[in-house]
Order: C-alpha cells, then structure tokens, then sequence
C-alpha cells in the first residue's frame, strides 16, 4: 500500500507542467576580461564600473513582459563599449547576442540618465577658496596668475539631421557637426559644457548666450578666463595680442598661448577616451545631446577615479584648434576700453 501512495505521488509530480527553461550564453566581462583588458574595452576599472558608475544608473527600470531583462550592469557595459569603442550599434549588439534596437534602446536610456546627473559632476566652483586652488594649480602649472579655467569650442560630428534647417548644422570645413563650448580647469577637467547650437555658430556667438558668460562678468573673486583669437577680449576674459611689440606683450602672449594649450589636450584626450566622438553621430537628436554630455560626465569622472595616463593629442585635433586661431570675430574690433586697458594693466603687473 505504501508502494502505491509513492507512484502515484510521482505520477502526479510528473504531470506538473515544467516551468521553461530561457538558456542565454552572455559571459561576464567583469570575470572573463583581465584588469587591462577590461579598462581598454570600458575606459574604467572593473572597481569603478561596479562601486562608482553603477549607482549613477540605479533608476534605470529594466523590467519587461516579454523576453528576458536586460540587467542594470550589462546595459552599463554595453553604452561604455559603444562610447569607448564608437563600433555601430549592431556590432555592439552581436558581441552580446543583442540585436541592434534593443542596443539602441539602451544607448538612449544609460545616456539619459546620465546625462540628467550633469550638474552635480560639471559645475563651477561655489566658494572662493576653491577658485583659489584652481588659480594656484594654473600658476603652478604654467606661471600664470588669476586664471581660472580656459574656453574653446570644437565639433562633435552628426550625420545629415535633415529638414528644412539641415545645413545650418554643416560647419566651415563642410560637415554636419554640433559645436561644443567647454571650460576646463587645470587637471583637464570639464567645468562647463554648452551642447546646443548647430556647427555653423561661431564661438563668440555661443559665448555670449552662454551662462558662463554671465557667471564670469558677475564673479567677485578676480577669476580669468583664456580665449583664443576667436573671442572677443572682456575685463574677465584674455585673449592673445594681435602684434605684440614690447618685452611684456611677448611674454604675455608666450604664456597665454602654453596656459590655454590645455584645453586642446582636455579635447584631443576626451575625443580618444570616448572614440564615438570622432564618428558622425547617428542617433536620434535629443540622444545625441545626451551621449556629448554623458562622455563629458564620464571623462570628469575618469580624471578623477583612473590612474592610468590617457593623454594624448592627436593630429586631427592639433590641425582643427590650430585653425581657430586665426579667426577673428566682428565683435572683435568693437572690444571696449576697459577690457584693453585691463588686459594692458595685466600685462605691465605680471610681465614688466
């Protein structure tokens, strides 16, 4: 009797449906890739990644009715490889087993919710004593007093957005770009980043309806700005004298020209750590916009947390920033008394 209550407790077990099994052959590339070769693919260390980079996109909500989700970790890598490697969405995808829509769903997601947390990773300093340890490291630097960061501009490639304003966005060397306006400070690191106007807008036209315009002719704290020649000349921001003749002016100039260097290298090293920079960019506007300001976000982040030397200045961006230099606005001609006669004071104070 005993024999027969336990078949027919096993017939009974048998006929339950099984529930089925999803089998997904996705490797992890936190175990599978060495230190060195995961900081080549991600630009990050695998602690950073994990401890750091991973809260940034907790509010990510990966649940779905259909198929398997996505974990918050594997949507993380993927976005990290695309803006480290700038390989096209569907190559991305078949190294995971992804097709290309969903990579492109989770390009758009990661970089949103990155690029909301803008503000709290690229500001400005609050208080005057952190000007001042900006001020220092630049003169310790570069032997240049009062500055507090250097501003240029330089273009992020698209593809043809089309429409009836398309070629507003093709620059002067004759592709579609978005021009970015940066600052940076003396670690190469983003203060400020404008991404908003078409490549055909010259940078003393972004300057001017920027915030950090208004931020720096309003600062109390005595804090420079450096400029090529394609800004205009402000009592709060020094650019390099046309035809120096005297001693000072030369010097000034010598030393201008080596402080605002910078922010070609902060351009030349953040395009090579994020390459999809230096590809025409194909994704939607809006996601566009998102992906410039996360690699922004991420590059402050990778000066901050990684210890292997990234900098390099490529060719590419040495023959583009060389160019603006010679470019003179309008606006440049009309530079009024009191920025000259500050400039010139300057000079005869630090130079003489």
């Amino acid at each position: 009797m005993e024999d027969l209550m336990e078949f027919i407790n096993f017939i009974e077990f048998v006929e339950e449906p099984t529930p089925r099994r999803y089998l997904r052959d996705l490797e992890n590339p936190l175990e599978f890739f060495s230190d060195l070769e995961f900081y080549k693919r991600y630009r990050f260390s695998k602690e950073t990644v994990v401890d750091v980079l991973l809260d940034l996109i907790s509010n990510i909500d990966y649940s779905t009715k259909r198929g398997l989700p996505i974990p918050p970790i594997l949507q993380l890598l993927i976005a990290l490889r695309f803006y480290a490697s700038s390989n096209f969405q569907i190559v991305s995808g078949d190294i995971r087993g992804i097709n290309q829509a969903t990579v492109s769903r989770i390009i758009k997601r990661v970089s949103m919710s990155l690029a909301s947390q803008f503000k709290h990773y690229i500001n400005f300093p609050n208080t005057a004593e952190e000007w001042r340890l900006i001020q220092e490291q630049f003169y310790k630097m570069y032997k240049m007093p009062g500055i507090g960061g250097c501003i240029d501009c330089t273009h992020i490639k698209i593809q043809n957005p089309g429409g009836p304003d398309g070629e507003v966005f093709r620059n002067r060397k004759g592709y579609f770009s978005l021009n970015v306006q940066a600052i940076c400070g003396p670690s190469m690191e983003f203060l400020d980043l404008v991404v908003r106007w078409p490549g055909s807008y010259h940078d003393s036209f972004i300057f001017n309806g920027s915030y950090a315009k208004k931020h720096f002719s309003e600062n109390t704290h005595g804090v420079k700005l450096l400029g090529d020649g394609g800004y205009a000349c402000k009592s709060y921001l020094f650019t390099p004298l046309r035809n120096p003749t005297t001693a000072p002016e030369r010097k000034y100039n010598k030393a201008q020209i080596r402080t605002r260097n910078i922010i070609e290298r902060t351009f030349g090293l953040w395009k090579r750590r994020f390459s999809c920079l230096r590809r025409s960019l194909a994704n939607a506007p809006q996601t566009i916009v998102n992906i410039i300001i996360t690699c922004a976000l991420l590059h402050n982040m990778a000066q901050k947390y990684n210890t292997r030397d990234d900098d390099s200045h490529s060719e590419e961006e040495e023959e583009e920033e060389g160019e603006d230099r010679l470019t003179f606005p309008v606006e440049d001609i009309q530079n009024n008394i009191i920025a000259d006669a500050t400039r010139t004071a300057y000079i005869l104070r630090h130079f003489n």
